[in-house]
C-alpha cells in the first residue's frame, strides 16, 4: 500500500511540475547529463535514472519515448551547448589566425580541468549498438566540427583549407582522447595547440621568421 501511494503521490508531483523549469523531463535531462558522462550511457540503467531524477518511470517514455530517446536529448543537449560555447570562444578573438588558435587554447583549458572525463560523443559511440540514434548524432557532432575547423582555415588563408580543416578536427579530437587515457592531461592540450600553430603556418606561409631562416640555411 505504501509503495503504491509513494508511485500515486511521485506521478502527481511530475504533473504538477510537467510545465516548470525543474518538471520531470528537465531533471531527468540534468541527471542523463551527470550520470551518462560520469559512467556511461549503458552503464546507467532506466531505474537509476528515474530514481535519482525523482520521477516516475512513466515520465520518460512521456517525454522521451525510451532510453535511447533519453540518450538522444543528451546529446542533441550537448551539441548545441558546445555550438553556443564555441561561438562565445570564437567571438574573444579579432583575427582568423587568433579564432582558429583559440579553438585550441580553449581545448587547451578545459582538457586540463579535473571535470574533464573525455568527448562524450566517443565515450556514447564506444558503446553504441547499430540500431541505437547515437551514430547519427555522432555524424552529426563530427561534420560540424570539420566544416568549423575548415572555415577557420580558409578564413585564415590556408591554401587547402579543406585539407587542414580535416588535420585540425583530428588534432582537436585526438588531444581529447589523449587527455582521457594519459595521466599528462595538461601535456595533451599544450602538444595540440603547438602542433596547430605548426600546421596552420605551413598551410599560410606564415612560418616565423627564425624558422624561415633555418629552413633556408641561414
Amino acid at each position: 500500500m505504501r509503495t503504491a501511494t509513494a508511485k500515486t503521490r511521485r506521478v502527481a508531483a511530475d504533473k504538477r511540475s510537467s510545465e516548470s523549469d525543474d518538471g520531470p523531463r528537465r531533471r531527468l535531462l540534468a541527471v542523463a547529463k551527470k550520470l551518462f558522462y560520469e559512467e556511461g550511457v549503458h552503464v546507467v540503467g532506466i531505474d537509476r535514472l528515474i530514481e535519482e531524477a525523482g520521477v516516475a518511470k512513466a515520465s520518460l517514455y512521456t517525454h522521451f519515448g525510451s532510453k535511447d530517446g533519453l540518450v538522444r536529448a543528451y546529446l542533441e543537449e550537448h551539441l548545441q551547448a558546445r555550438r553556443e560555447h564555441v561561438a562565445r570562444v570564437l567571438a574573444r578573438y579579432d583575427s582568423p589566425r587568433e579564432r582558429l588558435l583559440g579553438m585550441f587554447a580553449d581545448a587547451q583549458e578545459a582538457l586540463a580541468g579535473t571535470a574533464f572525463r573525455g568527448c562524450r560523443f566517443v565515450n556514447a559511440s564506444a558503446e553504441a549498438r547499430p540500431e541505437e540514434s547515437i551514430g547519427a548524432l555522432t555524424e552529426e557532432y563530427r561534420s560540424w566540427l570539420r566544416t568549423l575547423f575548415t572555415d577557420l582555415a580558409e578564413a585564415a588563408g590556408a591554401g587547402d583549407a579543406t585539407r587542414l580543416g580535416r588535420q585540425l578536427a583530428l588534432l582537436y579530437d585526438g588531444a581529447a582522447v589523449a587527455a582521457r587515457l594519459d595521466d599528462d592531461r595538461s601535456g595533451a592540450g599544450l602538444a595540440a595547440r603547438s602542433a596547430a600553430e605548426a600546421l596552420l603556418d605551413a598551410a599560410t606561409g606564415d612560418a616565423p621568421v627564425a624558422d624561415q631562416q633555418r629552413g633556408t640555411g641561414r
